[in-house]
C-alpha cells in the first residue's frame, strides 16, 4: 500500500525561503517519480518541479533557479526546496506519487499551504 505525508509549509515574507517534504511509503518495486504542483485561490493547479528515479530533475519555468527538488534516504523521501519566494508562489502545495505500476497505484498528498507575503 503507498502512503504520502506531507510536511513543511507555513508563511514568509517576499525573498523568504521555505522547504516541503514528501515522506513516502511504498510496496517493494516501485521506482516512481515525484511531481509537486500547487494550487493558488481560484486558479488550476500546476505543475511545479518533479523528480524521477533516475533521478532526473524537472522545474516550470516559473520557479527555475528558485525550486530545488531533491530525493533523499533512497529516494522515500522528497524535498523541495523553495527560495526567494515571490507573493505569486502562494498556494497550496502537493505532492503526487507516481510510479504508472499496478501495485503502487499513484497517490496525492493532502497538501500545505504556502503564504509569501509583501
Amino acid at each position: 500500500q503507498v502512503q504520502v505525508s506531507e510536511s513543511g509549509g507555513g508563511s514568509v515574507p517576499a525573498g523568504g525561503s521555505l522547504t516541503l517534504s514528501c515522506a513516502v511509503s511504498k510496496p517493494e518495486y516501485c521506482d516512481h517519480d515525484i511531481t509537486w504542483y500547487r494550487q493558488a485561490p481560484r486558479e488550476d493547479r500546476e505543475f511545479v518541479a518533479s523528480i524521477s528515479s533516475a533521478p532526473r530533475s524537472r522545474y516550470a519555468d516559473s520557479v527555475k533557479g528558485r525550486f530545488t527538488v531533491i530525493r533523499r534516504n533512497s529516494g522515500d523521501t522528497t524535498s523541495l526546496e523553495m527560495n526567494r519566494l515571490l507573493p505569486d508562489d502562494t498556494a497550496i502545495y502537493y505532492c503526487k506519487f507516481e510510479s504508472g505500476y499496478s501495485w503502487c497505484p499513484d497517490l496525492w498528498g493532502q497538501g500545505m499551504q504556502v503564504t509569501v507575503s509583501n
